[in-house]
């Protein structure tokens, strides 16, 4: 019996012994804190976007005909006028023959009745009615010439030539199919969607009449070289997804932009005096934003604040700060409201480093 206690004792021994252990370490912790940063800085957004050609058309067979020559291939660059579809133009260029000739007899015909009317042999009537015979005859000629040109399919500006529509030389085409797309890239168009807050944000925040530029994210994540310029924004809203559509149009010297590619739009937007603190100093209580303000006793306790704009790894707070407060940087989960801690200060931008070293990694 006495073995038993003896034992009893020295559990309870070795039990208080290893608590007062846990609770010398976790005394011994030292949590780092930090101040915010009260600066001027920009803040950006990220959409969504679609990149189109300035110019994007399709081409198409104006007539009917077999297809007799292809002189491009598909994505080949071409000038404004190049020849790219020859229609077989036997046919039209016998009626355009056949109308030039019926020019040249209603030609001769109203010169003789004229000398005749001149005369006073024909009335003035015949004389009419033969210059009516040529000006349709001239018209016909017209027309037909037309139908002739419409063989020849030109590019109608400097261009790239698209993927052609399942068609080949011999093909036989209707008036109307589609040979292929054109399309001009000297310059883009970037659309992007901007919720409804967002964009009375810009429109109130706008202080100068000068285009608001923005940067192009491309697919492999590297910004494109040339700024856009927002150019307009549509007039209505989308009422399903309550966006309204941006147009941002950037030069594209090297054509490295084509017709249906997506990317992502940088907006920016100065912002005067923000105060800035790490992302990762902050926790959420039923969707709202806290922090562990740290007082001069070291003492922490938990205070609400409001996030006007989020950068990468950077809350910009409009409510519930002072840049001359001090807030609890990490292990923000290894205390609670009351605690007392040791600290040991550490500057905001070195801790931003940090974290931007991290996801580096």
């Amino acid at each position: 019996m006495k073995n038993i206690i003896l034992i009893a004792c020295l559990a309870s021994l070795l039990l208080s012994g290893c608590r007062h252990r846990e609770h010398h370490n976790q005394e011994a912790a030292i949590f780092t804190v930090t101040s915010p940063v009260q600066n001027d800085t920009v803040i950006y957004q990220t959409y969504v976007s679609q990149i189109r050609s300035i110019r994007h058309i399709e081409l198409r067979a104006l007539e009917k005909g077999y297809l007799q020559h292809i002189f491009v291939d598909e994505g080949k660059s071409v000038k404004k006028g190049q020849l790219l579809f020859q229609i077989l133009p036997v046919v039209y260029q016998a009626e355009a023959q056949k109308a030039h000739a019926e020019v040249t007899f209603a030609e001769i015909e109203y010169q003789n009745t004229k000398a005749l009317a001149d005369s006073n042999i024909v009335s003035k009537n015949e004389l009419a009615l033969a210059k009516a015979k040529l000006e349709k005859a001239q018209a016909d000629f017209q027309l037909a010439r037309a139908h002739l040109s419409f063989t020849e399919i030109r590019a109608p500006f400097d261009g790239m030539v698209g993927r052609f529509n399942d068609v080949r030389e011999g093909s036989l085409l209707d008036e109307g199919e589609l040979l292929t797309t054109l399309s001009d890239n000297s310059k883009m168009w970037v659309y992007f969607n901007v919720p409804e807050a967002e964009y009375i944000n810009y429109t109130t925040q706008r202080s100068s009449e000068a285009p608001a530029r923005v940067k192009l994210q491309m697919a492999n994540h590297e910004l494109f070289d040339q700024e856009g310029i927002i150019e307009t924004i549509e007039a209505d809203f989308n009422n399903e997804t309550g966006n309204i559509a941006f147009r941002a149009t950037f030069d594209n010297p090297t054509r490295i932009l084509r017709h249906g590619e997506t990317g992502n739009i940088f907006m920016f937007t100065p912002v005067k005096n923000a105060l800035l603190i790490p992302q990762a100093a902050t926790f959420e209580v039923l969707d709202k934003k806290y922090v562990y303000v740290v007082d001069e006793e070291n003492i922490v306790h938990a205070k609400e604040i409001r996030v006007q704009h989020e950068m990468p790894h950077i809350y910009n707070v409009s409510a519930g700060l002072s840049p001359s407060d001090k807030i609890l940087a990490d292990g923000i989960r290894k205390v609670k409201n009351g605690d007392k801690i040791t600290v040991e200060q550490k500057p905001f931008y070195a801790i931003l480093r940090e974290l931007q070293n991290l996801r580096a990694e």
